[in-house]
């Protein structure tokens, strides 16, 4: 899945490198498994702007994607590779052995025409989805479910992996792609592989209208303000932040990599801290 850098025929195409797509094998998706995408503008139900920065963009269709993967000991064949507006990787549509066409996540290596499964009589394969406990250890592993049954939560952008470390009564140790070692329980499912479209992270926008079709709008930062619309705003010329306690959001909470981690309740399934890594 290579990118490509474009000729500097216009200074946005400059700097511009974007993916090839020569392993998309299909234009438009199963309209079966797609429903209507609403943009709130980053807006609530109030009207009142809650997510800034967000606005506009490409119109879309939402991907059904299946994450649980329960559809067990029933073999399904790729049918195609797909391009989804809505995350970094690819996806893949199956079609099962009973008729049932389903999209997942297209894991590294998966192409047109192979066969997938998941259950406990799936292969150690990249697709397959087994639980973690018939893993073996050094699998790398994404799509991970957080609560057995839930589906699948963690590791799910384009070129990411977690590897299975370690068993222990009923939790797996895994980690991740931070560098954070979790634990998981036992029963847990997750697929096989690493995520594909890897070389995502070497592309490029090139220009402000690419990451305008993103829905991305302009950023202010706090400094250029005035004092009356951020913490930071404020003085004559250039001004430091000048904070005793450190940088913070326009409302005041920690920002700039403070730390503002409070759910205590999961802290024992931490083995190291992605900050210790």
């Amino acid at each position: 899945m290579p990118t490509r850098r474009f000729k500097p025929t216009s200074p946005g195409r400059r700097h511009m490198i974007g993916s090839t797509y020569e392993e998309i094998t299909k234009g438009k998706p199963e309209k079966s498994l797609t429903q209507a995408l609403k943009k709130s503008g980053g807006r609530n139900h109030y009207g009142r702007i809650t997510s800034f920065n967000k606005g506009g963009g490409n119109k879309r269709r939402y991907r059904i994607i299946d994450f649980k993967r329960q559809k067990d000991s029933i073999q399904a064949t790729v049918t195609a590779i797909e391009y989804d507006p809505n995350r970094t990787c690819r996806i893949a549509l199956l079609e099962y052995a009973d008729g049932e066409k389903r999209y997942i996540l297209a894991a590294k290596n998966l192409n047109v025409g192979m066969t997938v499964m998941s259950g406990e009589g799936a292969d150690i394969l990249p697709g397959h989805c087994l639980e973690l406990r018939n893993i073996p250890l050094g699998t790398l592993v994404h799509n991970i479910e957080f609560q057995p049954g839930k589906g699948g939560q963690m590791v799910r952008s384009a070129g990411t992996a977690a590897q299975v470390m370690a068993k222990e009564g009923n939790y797996v140790t895994l980690r991740l792609p931070s560098g954070e070692m979790r634990m998981v329980h036992y029963t847990c499912r997750a697929t096989v592989g690493e995520v594909g479209n890897a070389e995502h992270e070497n592309e490029q926008l090139g220009k402000a209208g690419k990451a305008r079709g993103l829905g991305r709008r302009p950023h202010v930062r706090g400094v250029v303000k005035s004092p009356r619309d951020h913490p930071h705003g404020g003085g004559e010329a250039k001004s430091p932040v000048g904070r005793r306690k450190g940088p913070v959001d326009r409302w005041g909470n920690k920002s700039l990599g403070e730390r503002t981690r409070k759910n205590k309740r999961t802290n024992r399934f931490i083995v190291r801290s992605r900050h210790n890594a």
